[in-house]
Parts: structure tokens; C-alpha cells; sequence
């Protein structure tokens, strides 16, 4: 990224030898990362990140295809979907939020039953953000195929931790956001299969194919697509790594709290993510007296003070065990010594405030 902040400076929509170089850096960027979620480069639109690329899916769809009003989404959804369905709602669309089962997942032959030849759209996001819980994708898009509707997800949380391929997902519209696989804040992408109507939702300059105006912001994007590399080549090894740390840090907090409960699905969820209930303690009253470690008790667009996630309760958990729940996500630098740190602090703060 560096040169980018400095030594090119260029607009790369201007057709001088500085706004060339800025072009080529962008269009570098792009077919990185097209590999990294298996589509065409031409698919791949740049935006601020998640939150812009699902409020372009949800809202320039809906932009697009006026004679369809009717959006299913799930309860457990980040806001940044949640708030554009219920934008529509407010102007006269029908939106249908699914619940989730006991592991967090939705049921797709629950979609399928809720259907209509008003369907316009299945947004689910690919992974929970406070759980890490991976979503049946493959099984919905092949419910909206059938229905002649588009399936669009939210994947910041999971493109660059796990696999995701939008051909063999078979996916209408993907939402990446940049600093979710350690590219900076401030940039991310939407994927939009080719032959798909979107409407943009800002009004401006043909930046992005007129898709999305704006001056790029070359620098975050050639740190994504630099992030796509690196996320394409080690994803496989440090998913491994880092789902062995969390199992290491999930086995040892058992070991020295009774009653501790996982959050989510056992088996199908992201590498990184660790949410757990600790019994008679509230999750932030832990996290304060905690201070050894750096988590939370829900996601950062989520956090609500002393209110029990959403997310827990929508999963049938009771309101007083769900406030318990402490999310705990790993990353590449974590080692083994700090996962065994982090323990003993956590059950210490445990022990003394139970």
C-alpha cells in the first residue's frame, strides 16, 4: 500500500500516466480479489465496506426490480442488512425474517415454504458474526433458482477465513468486508453475477462502471487485493492452526468452569470463533474484570451495553444464561502461550466474581 499513499497519487479515472498507474493498481486489485471468491473480475464492484455493500445489494436490487416486493432475511442478521430490509418495509415491501434453530442455523425448506412469485430476494449472511455459525448458502440458492428470485449474502465474516466460491455457491450478490481478512478498514466489495439488474444507490460519476461513484480509494484497495493473496495462499494451514487454538482454549475454560455452554453450531462454523456462556456471571461484568484479553459479548455493530445478544436469544437461549455470553475470536497472531493466558485470566475473573 505504501507507494499508493505517497509516490502515486494519481485518479484513476484520469487518462494522464498518474491516473494510468492508479488504474492498473485498482484493476490488479480486482482480479485478486475475483480468485479469492471465484468470479469474473468484472463482477467484483469496490465500496467503503460491508455495510455500503449490502445496502447497494438490498437496496439497488430492489431499485432495479420494482414488480417484485418481497425480501426474506433471518432475525440474526448485522444490522447493515437488517436496517435496509426494514427501510423497504417501511416504504411497502413485504419482508419475511426467518427464525433460526438452536445451533443458529436457518432452515431452508422453511425459505422455500415462505416463496412467492413476489420474491425478489434471499439475503442471509454465510457466517454469524458473535457465533461463526455457517449458514446452509448452496441449499438456498438453489430454493431462489427455482422461484426466479436472486440470493444475496453478507460473507464479511467468512471470505478469507474459510472457502467461498460464489460459482459453486451459486450466488447472486456477495458483501466483503476489507478489514475482516486484515486489509484496513474502510474498503470492500460487492460481488454481482454478471446478467444481475442493480440500480447503484448514490448518484454521481460513472466510477465502478456506474455502479458505485466516487474517487477510489486506491491505496485500501490495493491492500485488499494484497490481502486476497495472502488470505488464497495460507488459508488452508491457518484455518487449521487457528480452529486447533480455539479448540485448546474452548477444552481448557471447561476445565476450570462448571457449566460452561457453546454458543452456535459444534462443527459448522468459522475457524476463528469461540462463543460461550459463563454461568452466574453477566459477559460484560467478566470482560471488565478481565482485562487481560481484548473480546466482547456480541459484535461491535451489536453492543448494547447490559442487554443480552439478540443473536443468543433468537436462538432459544433464556434471557439470564444468554447474558452470560462472551464471543471470543482468534487470529493470526495468537499463539499457544497466549490461549493458555487468556484462560487462566478468564477463569480467574470467573472464580471471582461467581
Amino acid at each position: 500500500m505504501l507507494p499508493y499513499l505517497g509516490e502515486h497519487f494519481g485518479n484513476p479515472s484520469s487518462a494522464h500516466p498518474y491516473g494510468r498507474k492508479m488504474h492498473q493498481a485498482v484493476e490488479q486489485a480486482r482480479q485478486q480479489l475475483a480468485a479469492l471468491v471465484d468470479c469474473a473480475p468484472g463482477e467484483i464492484y469496490f465500496t467503503s465496506g460491508g455495510t455500503e455493500s449490502n445496502n447497494l445489494a438490498i437496496r439497488g436490487l430492489a431499485a432495479a426490480n420494482p414488480e417484485r416486493r418481497h425480501i426474506i432475511t433471518s432475525v440474526i442478521e448485522h444490522p447493515a442488512t437488517l436496517q435496509p430490509c426494514l427501510r423497504l418495509e417501511r416504504s411497502g415491501y413485504t419482508i419475511d425474517r426467518v427464525p433460526v434453530d438452536g445451533t443458529g442455523r436457518v432452515d431452508p425448506d422453511d425459505i422455500a415454504r415462505r416463496m412467492s412469485a413476489q420474491t425478489l430476494l434471499v439475503t442471509i449472511m454465510h457466517a454469524n458474526s458473535e457465533t461463526g455459525t455457517l449458514q446452509p448458502i448452496h441449499a438456498l440458492s438453489g430454493i431462489t433458482r427455482e422461484a426466479g428470485a436472486l440470493v444475496h449474502t453478507d460473507a464479511a465474516q467468512s471470505v478469507g477465513k474459510v472457502p467461498v466460491s460464489v460459482r459453486r455457491e451459486g450466488l447472486d450478490l456477495l458483501s466483503v468486508a476489507g478489514h475482516k481478512l486484515y486489509a484496513p478498514q474502510g474498503v470492500g466489495a460487492l460481488y454481482v453475477r454478471s446478467g444481475v439488474g442493480i440500480n447503484p444507490v448514490l448518484n454521481g460519476a460513472a466510477h465502478e462502471k456506474g455502479l458505485r461513484p466516487g474517487t477510489e480509494n486506491v491505496a485500501a484497495i490495493v491492500g485488499l487485493g494484497q490481502a486476497s493473496v495472502i488470505a488464497l495462499r495460507e488459508m488452508a494451514a491457518e484455518g487449521k492452526r487457528v480452529s486447533s487454538l480455539r479448540d485448546r482454549l474452548w477444552e481448557k475454560l471447561q476445565q476450570g468452569i462448571e457449566g460452561l455452554e457453546l454458543n452456535g453450531h459444534p462443527e459448522l462454523r468459522l475457524p476463528n470463533t469461540l462463543n460461550i456462556r459463563f454461568p452466574r456471571v453477566h459477559g460484560n461484568a467478566l470482560l471488565d474484570h478481565c482485562t487481560a484479553i481484548a473480546a466482547s459479548t456480541g459484535s461491535a455493530c451489536h453492543e448494547s451495553g447490559a442487554t443480552a445478544s439478540a443473536v443468543i436469544l433468537a436462538m432459544g437461549v433464556e434471557p439470564d444464561k444468554a447474558a452470560g455470553s462472551v464471543r471470543l475470536t482468534l487470529g493470526r497472531a495468537n499463539t499457544r502461550e497466549d490461549i493458555d493466558r487468556a484462560a487462566e485470566a478468564l477463569i480467574r475473573s470467573w472464580r471471582q466474581l461467581s
